[in-house]
């Protein structure tokens, strides 16, 4: 394991980062709030947070240096059949030739339909060494979106949706640059 993520750069080194495209999917849910706020002294902080049930949603995406691209959301956790759908309707129009695809090791990511997909268009497929999120800078941009989640304290499931199709558009060319340049 220590072999392939000391290897892990030189598989890159020669792949111009504009050609580099993150792959990954990350999950939010209705009750995503902040635990902690403030208030003016000798005053309670009031805020809703809901108990019990809640719904959860999975937004997969891919990270450009010119940006976040192909967002997705979908109820409930990826699976084979899902990621191969987003891949075939959402990535593939934002792939040309030369690109890099680069996901971590989830089984639906390494299925042989995913990869022909990719290779289709002239594009390749690379795999991060396993256990090395650090090395997916799609983890960093994940990392912020979950925090402007949390700052919108959205409990509806059709708002949490709009969020998670809408947020990935803020995220300025310059950031996600610098969130790949900072794992390359």
């Amino acid at each position: 394991m220590m072999e392939a993520r000391d290897a892990w750069p030189e598989a890159i080194a020669e792949v111009p980062a504009e050609k580099l495209v993150f792959l990954d999917e990350t999950h939010a849910n209705t009750t995503m709030t902040r635990t902690h706020g403030r208030c003016p002294e000798g005053e309670r902080l009031v805020m809703p947070i809901p108990h019990g049930h809640y719904k959860s949603l999975t937004l997969v995406c891919a990270l450009r240096t010119s940006g976040m691209c192909a967002e997705f959301v979908l109820d409930g956790a990826i699976r084979k059949l899902s990621f191969i759908l987003w891949v075939r309707e959402c990535l593939l129009p934002t792939l040309t030739a030369g690109d890099v695809a680069v996901m971590d090791n989830l089984q639906a990511h390494k299925c042989i339909e995913v990869q022909d997909l990719i290779e289709s268009v002239g594009a390749k497929v690379q795999l991060l060494p396993k256990y090395s999120p650090d090395l997916n800078p799609i983890e960093r941009a994940f990392s912020r979106l979950k925090g402007l989640l949390r700052d919108a304290g959205e409990r509806t499931v059709a708002g949490l949706k709009e969020l998670l199709r809408r947020l990935p558009g803020t995220f300025e060319p310059k950031m996600c640059e610098s969130y790949i340049m900072g794992c390359i």
